[in-house]
């Protein structure tokens, strides 16, 4: 899509991190943005900042709920007529021992990184093929194309993200000749509030009382610092408005991250038992 100027954007996870850093680089180009998020008034803060320089609409929105991403197509569409990149970006960060993470914490993240990507194809991709044009960008992580410690659920939403978003190309090369195109975002570090995810903890999974292990501590204060010192969300942004423009599949950001994922592919060829190094990024 090489003129996004007038079109609409769509954006999930749009109060803050790289949700909120697309929305401003999409108003930037002069496109009519929707943002939607779970938190209500940093999603109303996002709302009157980007408004000031685009047409803009919120929409509070978990995308774990089905009928609250029908809903926020609902909205997009009486708004604005049309929607032409949808952002499925909303993330929240949840690990540790695989057979100590909770159930309740399994279901949240499966229910947030996983099906809200499905909600907002089922909700989106529709529309998409009858107005005969679109992209769809979704936020996966290096974390989908590789693998480290403590990191199972997280890795295991993110590996589906990269998957669906195949078959995706897949289907729409099939079923809708490629006129609607599909981007996968897979960045290592950057600066986010990804670290904070419990600040949106649900209901149905309360932090436990335990106090975390010494392992488990470690293993947070390593997370903190390693997402202080990410890449600026704003840099991401553009490279997805510049995936967007040249129809480009694949969004690797972090241009070190390519020996790394060629070291598990070239260990899954070779048939090598999984190894972990941590990365220098």
């Amino acid at each position: 899509m090489k003129n996004l100027k007038g079109k609409v954007a769509v954006v999930t996870g749009a109060a803050s991190g790289i949700g909120r850093a697309m929305a401003e680089r999409f108003a930037r180009e002069g496109m009519k943005v929707v943002l939607a998020d779970v938190e209500e008034k940093p999603l109303g803060d996002a709302r009157d900042a980007i408004g000031k320089a685009a047409e803009v609409i919120a929409v509070r929105t978990d995308v774990s709920r089905w009928e609250q991403v029908d809903e926020l197509a609902r909205r997009t569409f009486e708004a604005f007529g049309g929607a032409h990149v949808v952002c499925n970006n909303a993330g929240i960060g949840a690990g540790g021992l695989m057979w100590e993470v909770p159930r309740a914490d399994w279901e949240w993240i499966l229910g947030v990184n996983l099906v809200g990507v499905v909600n907002g194809i089922r909700a989106f991709v529709p529309r998409m093929i009858e107005q005969g044009e679109g992209h769809v960008v979704n936020t996966a992580s290096i974390a989908g194309l590789t693998s480290a410690p403590t990191m199972g659920p997280y890795c295991a939403t993110k590996h589906a993200v990269v998957a669906m978003s195949e078959c995706l190309q897949h289907d729409l090369n099939l079923a809708a000749g490629g006129k609607v195109k599909v981007s996968v975002l897979c960045p290592a570090w950057v600066k986010t509030k990804i670290a904070d995810s419990g600040r949106n903890r649900p209901a149905s999974a309360p932090r436990g009382s335990e106090a975390l292990t010494p392992q488990g501590q470690m293993i947070e204060t390593m997370v903190r610092a390693a997402v202080d010192s990410g890449m600026p969300a704003e840099v991401v942004a553009e490279k997805v408005l510049q995936a967007i423009v040249d129809e480009k599949f694949w969004i690797l950001t972090h241009s070190k991250t390519k020996k790394m994922v060629e070291k598990r592919m070239t260990g899954i060829l070779e048939g090598r038992n999984p190894e972990f190094e941590a990365p220098d990024l």
